[in-house]
């Protein structure tokens, strides 16, 4: 009787799997969504609909990019992770929303292990923004100048807590030893929208959802957070170059699944996404927006937000970053 039941467990198993193997070998068969944790028109957003058509071209299935902003990401993020892990459900984020968010969050609804890593997507520096009818500000170093003087009386928005955005304006006063009004959105679509208003002075943003509006001549980039100048931003000066801080700050972006999305799945995501991202139309509509198009192997991708959770764990310790 034991030998039965044992026999007919080994076959369940072995059923089991040869299910799991034939899903992934016919996958994907239906359409694909990509959850976007902030508003539209952020960097995240620009660049999951810069390769959803060229994902779906490879594909041969439609992608579809859902927007579920909030709570610095952390909406989004968390909709995902308990999503079918099936490969049809997939997050754009970057390594702050998985790998720094959850450390600021008293009861964080998800942890940087709670996904399966798929590749990068693209790299995208940030930069300082300000209107462009705005004389306070003509240098970054009028700014900084602005904010020693009279500190807090500056404000900055960004695109939503532990996004590489407000960890840049952490560092910046840090660097600097100044203290600015900090004021988190749901993304860098309505900071921006409050900038251009009037309601806050500056915005720290990846170049991607900002060069619309610094094209249309709404606003003006001041200075930009990578080390050495960007890619197509070759006039405007780095941090170093502005105010004499060292600062080396960009947002890296990529794909993750649900937990449990097994290997087979994973390894055809990432397939399909090198194809998509080496696509030449793809790279042409990233660096038209400052941003570099970048692929890479699950293993790569899980290395960078493995640092990026130390490095959390770091700020935590320092006490420059705490639980809300």
């Amino acid at each position: 009787m034991q030998q039965q039941i044992l026999q007919r467990c080994i076959l369940g198993i072995l059923m089991l799997s040869g299910s799991l193997l034939a899903s992934a070998q016919g996958y994907p068969s239906k359409t694909m969504t990509l959850v976007v944790p902030f508003a539209p028109g952020g960097n995240i957003d620009v660049i999951a609909r810069a390769i959803g058509p060229s994902l779906a071209k490879v594909t041969g299935q439609s992608v579809v990019v859902d927007n579920k902003p909030g709570a610095g990401g952390a909406i989004g993020s968390n909709f995902v992770a308990r999503s079918d892990p099936d490969g049809y459900t997939l997050l754009v984020a970057t390594t702050n929303t998985i790998s720094v968010l959850p450390y600021m969050l008293k009861s964080p609804p998800y942890k940087p292990d709670s996904f399966e890593p798929v590749g990068l997507t693209a790299i995208s520096p940030l930069v300082i923004v300000v209107r462009k009818d705005d004389k306070r500000f003509p240098t970054a170093k009028a700014l900084f100048q602005a904010v020693k003087v009279a500190p807090e009386s500056v404000s900055v928005g960004h695109a939503g807590q532990g996004t590489s955005n407000h960890i840049a304006i952490l560092r910046m006063e840090d660097a600097a030893r100044v203290n600015f009004n900090v004021i988190p959105y749901k993304g860098s679509a309505p900071a921006l929208t409050d900038l251009m208003g009037g309601q806050i002075d500056f915005v720290v943003d990846q170049i991607t959802s900002s060069k619309p509006f610094v094209d249309s001549g709404n606003l003006r980039i001041l200075a930009v957070l990578s080390k050495d100048r960007a890619q197509g931003l070759q006039d405007i000066p780095t941090l170093r170059e502005a105010i004499g801080i060292e600062l080396d700050a960009s947002t890296t972006a990529g794909i993750l699944a649900p937990p449990g999305t097994s290997a087979n799945v994973i390894k055809a995501l990432n397939a399909a996404l090198r194809k998509a991202i080496d696509d030449s139309g793809v790279r042409g509509r990233l660096s038209a927006v400052g941003s570099t198009a970048r692929s890479s192997s699950p293993q790569e991708w899980a290395q960078m937000l493995s640092q990026e959770s130390s490095n959390s764990q770091a700020l935590v310790q320092s006490g420059k970053i705490k639980a809300e």
